[in-house]
């Protein structure tokens, strides 16, 4: 017994040494090459105990008490509130996290072929997406982007019908909350608008909506069965646990809940797989698509059959989709609502905008469409600035796939390129670059869309990405959420804030959500 004990605790002190002169050696090659590219060292985020794991359950425990993306600020803050690049080491292993546009642009940009996604986010969302276009890399990706891509054209995210049907059951939802005198009782939105766009992009993809709004109103499933309601709950929580496994990064094998998540992932694909058979089985009754073609539907699986019929894939890539569609729209109505209530000038504004340019009608929309829509300007701004003081999509990252660099944030000025050797990966946090006073003026904590008439928009607002992998779905995003906005704004004249908490709580579930609900009170237009 004591010459296996020997031995264990030889072999661990082997492997030990063997560790520490692997990193020394490693590390003077580093400097080395750093060197050789003028590159200079960031600036390194300590941590506060001897393991070195304080910032990371730091940055957890932030999550939790729904002020991650503030936190990320405050930390790079005690570094220095001039420094935008910083080195954190956690445990024996190390990342950068830079909100520095310049850096941002290195890495996104088209010109870069040094950054790519990291396996850490493949990992994380592989169980309830599968490979497509937001976790496959290199050559896989190309595939993906080439098959969805050309489906975004124009005119089809131009055609609103389908989301003003859809905007009627929301309304109708509405109406049943009236308690007289034309004001509905208090009303939390965002669950409400995640059901809509839940609604809009199922029938976008799939030609047949899962009906969570009426699921919720009624309690009636779809002709078909589908439980709407039971789908998006399952939905937000496999998307919980994603968000989770991401922020363990390395330490994703430590993830106690693969059996829920598992569960929660199959419940979402036996409905996924279903509607895409109902699909296929569809294309197949001539009679159905004539009525279809008529009234010139659009149904994006019905273009992806066209170059491929394996089901693991229209599976995967529509998932993506259906994730990239529902969430960042319905959380940037939900924000838009929440502010808008908090700010009554600049929803009196926005509401005398909208009535001039659009109409006083709350029942017919023959001027609104999606050239109308991208001309209004106010109405632009508004979105703009909500997406800034939020950052829906709170935080990006990339990893060198080679020994590359940074164009900035070395030394003490932090004026000198960054080594990045291969496999570091980079932290890009969206909330912080969009609050920095900097750039957007000491008054970047407020909400003040005017700041928009003159701010060009560069790397420094990056709200749906940037460079190839850029959101398809931005301008979708931007329709559906602008058309939405004026509907709404056409049948409601006044909106009343609720909710007793003063600060914005950003629960983060991939993107940010709001901790408190959107809980109002709307006054209908008499």
């Amino acid at each position: 017994m004591n010459g296996w004990l020997t031995v264990s605790i030889i072999g661990i002190g082997g492997l030990v040494v063997f560790r520490f002169i692997t990193v020394q050696l490693n590390r003077g090659k580093y400097e080395r090459d750093s060197a050789a590219r003028g590159c200079r060292p960031a600036p390194t985020l300590r941590s506060n105990n001897l393991l070195g794991t304080s910032r990371l359950t730091e940055s957890i425990r932030a999550t939790k008490e729904d002020r991650g993306p503030q936190y990320v600020i405050s930390a790079m803050n005690d570094v220095g509130s001039d420094i935008h690049t910083v080195r954190v080491p956690i445990l024996d292993y190390e990342l950068l996290v830079t909100r520095d546009p310049e850096n941002v642009r290195a890495m996104l940009s088209t010109l870069s072929h040094d950054y790519d996604i990291s396996a850490t986010r493949a990992t994380a969302f592989m169980p309830l997406l599968g490979h497509g276009i937001f976790t496959n890399r290199g050559m896989q990706w190309k595939h993906s982007r080439a098959l969805v891509r050309p489906q975004f054209k124009r005119d089809e995210i131009a055609n609103l019908e389908f989301i003003e049907r859809h905007f009627q059951t929301l309304l109708d939802v509405l109406k049943h909350m009236r308690k007289g005198n034309g004001w509905t009782e208090v009303v939390d939105l965002q669950p409400l608008f995640f059901y809509f766009t839940l609604d809009t992009a199922t029938q976008f993809l799939y030609g047949q909506s899962v009906g969570s709004q009426a699921s919720i109103a009624t309690g009636r499933r779809t002709a078909t069965g589908i439980d709407g309601a039971a789908f998006s709950r399952n939905l937000d929580a496999a998307k919980h646990f994603v968000d989770k496994r991401g922020a363990l990064g390395k330490f994703s094998w430590l993830f106690p809940h693969r059996r829920e998540m598992n569960r929660r992932c199959s419940e979402i694909h036996k409905v996924v797989d279903e509607m895409i058979n109902n699909r296929i089985e569809a294309k197949h009754k001539p009679t159905l698509l004539e009525v279809e073609e008529k009234s010139r539907k659009f149904v994006l699986l019905d273009e992806l059959l066209e170059e491929t019929m394996n089901r693991a894939e229209l599976r995967n890539e529509t998932l993506h989709i259906l994730a990239a569609g529902r969430d960042p729209t319905g959380c940037l109505l939900s924000w838009t609502f929440y502010l808008l209530a908090r700010h009554p000038r600049v929803y009196e504004k926005l509401r005398g905008v909208v009535l001039e340019e659009f109409g006083t009608s709350a029942t017919t929309r023959e001027v609104l469409d999606y050239a109308t829509l991208r001309r209004c300007e106010y109405l632009s701004y508004v979105l703009h600035e909500v997406l800034r003081v939020i950052a829906i999509i709170p935080m990006n990252e990339r990893v060198a796939i080679r020994d590359t660099t940074l164009p900035r944030g070395g030394g003490d000025s932090g004026l000198y390129p960054i080594f990045v050797r291969k496999g570091i990966q980079v932290l890009i946090p969206a909330y912080a670059i969009q609050h920095r006073p900097d750039i957007w003026g000491e008054d970047a904590e407020e909400f003040r869309p005017e700041r928009w008439e003159d701010h060009k928009i560069g790397w420094e607002w990056i709200p749906f990405g940037g460079g190839p992998r850029k959101c398809l779905g931005q301008q979708f995003a931007f329709t559906e959420a602008s058309y939405v906005t004026v509907r709404l704004l056409q049948h409601f004249d006044i909106l009343q804030n609720k909710d007793p908490e003063r600060d914005i709580k950003l629960h983060t579930a991939i993107e940010n959500r709001s901790g408190t609900g959107v809980k109002v009170m709307l006054h209908e237009v008499g």
